[in-house]
C-alpha cells in the first residue's frame, strides 16, 4: 500500500509537471504573439525558436544548472552561424574551408563567458520570464544579421520542437556544419524555404541596415553586459557574418580604436590654446620709445647724451654715428593720421603729409622748388637749389657737357653728396642711374626721410671726421650741388675721401657758386679748390653754364694711373702708405693722403667695368679661379651660382609664393648680401635694393659696385642710419644666425620694426631654430605670419608688419633733448 500510495503521488508530480509544461509554452506563445504584433522587424519567423528555448527550460527545471547554460549557449551560437545555401553564390566561394570546429570554438567560447556572468534568479517563474525578455532580446539581434540566418533559426527550432530529446539536441548541435555541407537532401526544404523569404527581403536590406545603426544607440544600456563579454568574439564573427561587413562592423570595431585620423574636440582645442599662449609676449614685453625725437627716432644720431659730451662741433662731430652702448628693445611710434606710401613712380612727385608731418623745409626752400605743402600732400616739383626749373634738365646739360659720363651706360652707380631731397637722384632713374645719395639729420628738417618716402635711394650721413661706409674705387660718378662741404680745407680732407671712393677715371661733377660767381668769398674758394685739384692730379674736363638754371657746373676726372703722383714737385697731399686699406671704412678716421691707383691689370679699379646692363652679370675681371668663394667654389663659379641661385628663388617663390603684392614694394634691403645676386634677380621690376654687407662677413661690397648696384658697410649691433618707416621689404639671408652670438636679436628685431613700414614685409632664411624664436618675437609684435616652411633643418618666414603699437612707454634718456 505504501509502495502504490508513493507511485500515485509520483503519477500526480508528473501530470502537474506536464500542467506546468503546458501552461509555460503557452504563455510563451502568448508572448512571442504579442512581440511579433508590437516589433518593428521586418520578417519576425522566430516562433520555433521561442518554442525550442521554452521547452528547453523546462527541462532545466530538472536538469543541472551547467547543463541549461550549455544548452542556451549551444542555441545562442546557432543564431550567428551561416548556412551556406542561404548565402549567396559569391559569398560562400570565400568560405569553403571553413569547418565544423570553428563553430564548436565559437559554441566553447560562448560557453565560457555565460559561466564567467552567470545570472541568479529568484525564483523558477522569474528565471523563464527573464529568458522570455532575453530571447526577444536575442531576437532582435537576429534580425540584425539577415533573413538568411532567421530562416536557418527557424528549420533548426521546427526540428527541435519534433525532438525533444536532449541528446539528439546537442548531437544535432555538434554535427550541424557537417550536415550544412554534407546534407543536401536534409537541407532543401529549407534552402527553398529561405531563397523566398530572402526574395521578399532583398528590397528592404539596405533600409534595415540604416535602422539597425540607428538602433544600436537603443540598444546599448540594454546590451552592455552582453558587449563586454562578446567583443573579442565579434572581431572573429564579423567576416562570418551577413551584413557587419558593411556599418555595423564598422561601428563593432569604433569601439576597439583609437581616434584614428582625427584629433578630438579636446585635443584641438588644448593645442589652439596653447597656441594662443605660445603668440603673446613671450619674455618679450615691447614698449614704446619715449624720446625728443618722436616717431622719427634715430638710435645712433638722436643720441643727445653723447652729443652733449663733444669738446666740440666743428667737425660736424655732432652730425655723426654715436650710438648707445645697448641698442634699444623698445619700438618706435607711428606719426597720427599715418597712411600706406604712394607706390612709385607717383610717389616721386608727391606723398602724404602726415607720413612726414614737417613744413620747415617747405617754408625754407619752397622757392626753390624742393618741396611745398598742397592740401594732404606735400608735393616735389623736381626742383633744387642748382636746378629751379627742373632735374631732368639738369641731368641732360651735364651729358651735352660732358659725353664720357653716358648716363646709364658708362655711368651707373654715382654718389650725390648734400642732396637735399634727392630730386638729382630720384630723376637719374629715367636714365638707369642709381644715386646712393646723403645728407646730414640737420637744420633742413627731415630732408632724407622725404627721399625715402618718395622712394629715392638716400640715407643720413655727413663728411665729418670719418670716412663714409663705402669701400674704395667704387662710384662711377660723385655729385655735389651746391652741398655746402668745405672741400678745400685741412689739406683737402673731405675731398680726399671723394677721390678714395671715386673709381679710377670716374668724375666729379660740381655745381657751387665759386664755379659762376664773383664774390670774394666764391673766388677764395675757387682758387683753392682749383690748387687742391691740381695737386691731387684730377682733370678739369669742363666747366661751363646752364643758362636755363643760370648756374655754372664744373666737371673734374680722377687720374687712372699713378703717372701724375710720381711727376708731382710737392709731395702734398702725401701719398697714402702701402698698409693703408682703402676699402678699410667702418669707423676709421680720415687721412689727408691720396690712394694710388691700381697697377696690376688684374687688380680692381685698373681698368672700367662693362657698360651697363651687361656689368649686372658678367663676371669682374679681377675675379679670379685661384680665389675661393665665400661658398667655397673658386671666385667666378661662386659668382655665377649666386645669382642663378636667386634667380630661380626669385621667380618661383618670391614673386607668386609668398603673396608679396610686388606694385606696393618700392624699397628694398638685401640685410646680409653677398654679391648681390638677389637684388640682381630683381631688376626687372620697379624696386631698388640696398646691399648691405655685414662687417663680420667678407667684403664682397666691391663686387656689388662692379655690377652696377649698390650697398654699405653695416653692424647690425647698431642702428641703421636712416629714418623709420623707409622700407618695403627687408629681406635677411642667415643674417641673425650670424649675429645671435654677438647681439642682442631682439633689439635687431626692434631695429627691423623701426625700419620696416607698417604692411612691410621681412623674409627670413635662416635655421629652424632661428626662425622659431624669431616667429616668438614677431607674433609677440602682433607682426602677421604670412608663412612659414622648413625642410632639412633650414626655414623661411614670411612676415608684415602691423600698425600696433604698444601702450607701456620706455623712457630712453640719452635720447631726451
Amino acid at each position: 500500500m505504501a509502495l502504490g500510495k508513493y507511485t500515485r503521488v509520483d503519477g500526480r508530480r508528473s501530470s502537474s509537471w506536464c500542467s506546468t509544461v503546458t501552461v509555460v509554452v503557452f504563455v510563451a506563445l502568448c508572448l512571442v504573439g504579442v512581440w511579433m504584433m508590437t516589433s518593428s522587424s521586418v520578417i519576425p519567423v522566430h516562433n520555433g525558436d521561442e518554442a525550442h528555448e521554452t521547452k528547453n527550460e523546462v527541462k532545466e527545471q530538472t536538469d543541472i544548472k551547467e547543463e541549461a547554460a550549455n544548452e542556451v549557449g549551444n542555441s545562442n551560437t546557432r543564431q550567428f552561424e551561416d548556412n551556406q545555401g542561404d548565402l549567396p553564390e559569391d559569398a560562400t566561394k570565400g568560405d569553403i574551408n571553413v569547418s565544423s570546429e570553428d563553430n564548436s570554438n565559437l559554441s566553447e567560447k560562448q560557453d565560457e563567458k555565460f559561466e564567467e556572468n552567470p545570472v541568479e534568479r529568484s525564483s523558477e517563474d522569474s528565471k523563464t520570464e527573464d529568458k522570455s525578455s532575453e530571447t526577444e532580446k536575442k531576437d532582435r539581434k537576429t534580425d540584425d544579421e539577415g533573413s538568411n540566418t532567421e530562416n536557418e533559426s527557424n528549420s533548426e527550432s521546427s526540428e527541435n520542437n519534433e525532438d525533444s530529446d536532449e541528446t539528439s539536441t546537442k548531437d544535432s548541435d555538434s554535427n550541424e556544419s557537417e550536415n550544412k555541407f554534407e546534407s543536401d537532401d536534409n537541407k532543401k526544404s529549407d534552402t527553398d524555404e529561405s531563397e523566398k523569404q530572402s526574395d521578399n527581403s532583398d528590397e528592404t536590406t539596405d533600409s534595415r541596415i540604416e535602422e539597425k545603426v540607428e538602433d544600436s544607440d537603443n540598444k546599448e544600456s540594454d546590451e552592455n553586459s552582453s558587449l563586454k563579454n562578446t567583443n573579442d568574439n565579434t572581431k572573429q564573427q564579423s567576416s562570418n557574418e551577413v551584413f557587419p561587413s558593411g556599418a555595423q562592423s564598422e561601428l563593432q570595431d569604433e569601439s576597439t580604436t583609437e581616434t584614428g585620423s582625427w584629433s578630438t574636440q579636446a585635443a584641438e582645442s588644448k593645442n589652439e590654446k596653447e597656441s594662443q599662449e605660445s603668440s603673446k609676449p613671450a619674455g618679450y614685453n615691447w614698449k614704446l620709445c619715449n624720446v625728443s625725437a618722436g616717431p622719427d627716432f634715430i638710435p645712433c644720431l638722436d643720441n643727445w647724451k653723447a652729443i652733449r659730451n663733444l669738446r666740440s662741433t666743428k667737425h660736424y662731430k655732432h652730425r655723426e654715428r654715436h650710438c648707445p652702448e645697448e641698442p634699444p628693445t623698445c619700438v618706435v611710434p607711428v606719426p597720427d593720421g599715418y597712411k600706406r606710401s604712394i607706390e612709385w613712380p607717383r610717389s616721386r612727385e608727391k606723398i602724404w603729409y602726415h607720413n612726414v608731418p614737417h613744413t620747415k623745409l617747405a617754408q625754407v626752400k619752397g622757392h626753390q622748388n624742393w618741396v611745398k605743402v598742397t592740401g594732404e600732400y606735400l608735393t616735389f616739383p623736381g626742383g633744387g637749389t642748382q636746378f629751379k626749373h627742373g632735374a631732368l634738365h639738369y641731368i641732360d646739360f651735364i651729358q651735352e657737357t660732358v659725353p664720357d659720363i653716358a648716363w646709364g651706360k658708362r655711368t651707373r652707380v654715382i654718389l650725390d653728396v648734400g642732396c637735399g631731397v634727392a630730386s638729382f637722384g630720384g630723376f637719374l632713374f629715367e636714365r638707369d642711374v642709381l644715386a646712393m645719395s646723403l645728407a646730414p639729420k640737420d637744420e633742413h628738417e627731415a630732408q632724407v626721410q622725404f627721399a625715402l618716402e618718395r622712394g629715392i635711394p638716400a640715407i643720413s650721413a655727413v663728411m665729418g671726421t670719418k670716412r663714409l661706409p663705402f669701400p674704395g674705387k667704387v662710384f662711377d660718378v660723385v655729385h655735389c650741388a651746391r652741398c655746402r662741404v668745405p672741400w678745400h680745407i685741412e689739406g683737402g680732407k673731405l675731398l680726399l675721401e671723394l677721390n678714395r671712393v671715386l673709381r679710377p677715371g670716374g668724375f666729379f661733377v660740381w655745381s657751387a657758386t665759386p664755379i659762376y660767381q664773383k664774390l670774394p668769398e666764391d673766388v677764395e674758394i675757387w682758387n683753392a679748390m682749383k690748387a687742391l685739384t691740381k695737386a691731387i692730379c684730377w682733370e678739369l674736363v669742363s666747366i661751363s653754364k646752364d643758362q636755363v638754371n643760370g648756374v655754372g657746373v664744373a666737371v673734374y676726372k680722377k687720374p687712372s694711373s699713378n703717372e701724375c703722383y710720381e711727376q708731382r714737385s710737392k709731395n702734398e697731399p702725401p701719398l697714402c702708405l702701402d698698409s693703408d686699406d682703402p676699402n678699410a671704412a667702418w669707423n676709421v678716421k680720415l687721412k689727408a693722403c691720396i690712394h694710388k691707383a691700381p697697377v696690376s691689370s688684374t687688380e680692381r679699379g685698373s681698368k672700367l667695368p662693362a657698360k651697363w646692363p651687361a656689368r649686372l652679370t658678367k663676371v669682374p675681371y679681377w675675379l679670379l679661379s685661384s680665389q675661393v668663394g665665400v661658398y667655397g667654389k673658386p671666385a667666378p663659379e661662386d659668382f655665377t651660382s649666386d645669382y642663378e641661385h636667386w634667380k630661380r628663388v626669385v621667380s618661383k617663390s618670391y614673386l607668386n609664393g609668398l603673396g608679396i603684392q610686388w606694385s606696393n614694394i618700392r624699397n628694398v634691403m638685401d640685410m646680409r648680401s653677398i654679391y648681390g645676386g638677389f637684388a640682381a634677380a630683381l631688376k626687372d621690376l620697379n624696386v631698388w635694393v640696398m646691399n648691405v654687407v655685414s662687417i663680420d662677413s667678407p667684403d664682397t661690397l666691391p663686387i656689388i659696385y662692379e655690377r652696377g648696384l649698390f650697398g654699405i658697410y653695416h653692424d647690425w649691433c647698431e642702428s641703421f642710419s636712416t629714418y623709420p618707416r623707409t622700407y618695403d621689404l627687408l629681406h635677411a639671408d642667415h643674417l641673425f644666425s650670424s649675429l645671435k652670438k654677438r647681439c642682442n636679436l631682439a633689439a635687431v628685431v626692434a631695429e627691423a620694426d623701426r625700419i620696416l613700414r607698417p604692411e612691410g614685409k621681412l623674409i627670413v632664411r635662416d635655421s629652424v631654430e632661428i626662425i622659431e624664436e624669431l616667429e616668438s618675437m614677431l607674433r609677440s609684435l602682433q607682426w602677421k605670419v604670412r608663412m612659414t616652411y622648413s625642410k632639412d633643418k633650414e626655414g623661411l618666414l614670411c612676415v608684415q608688419k602691423s600698425m600696433w603699437r604698444p601702450k607701456e612707454q620706455e623712457k630712453l634718456e640719452y635720447a631726451i633733448i
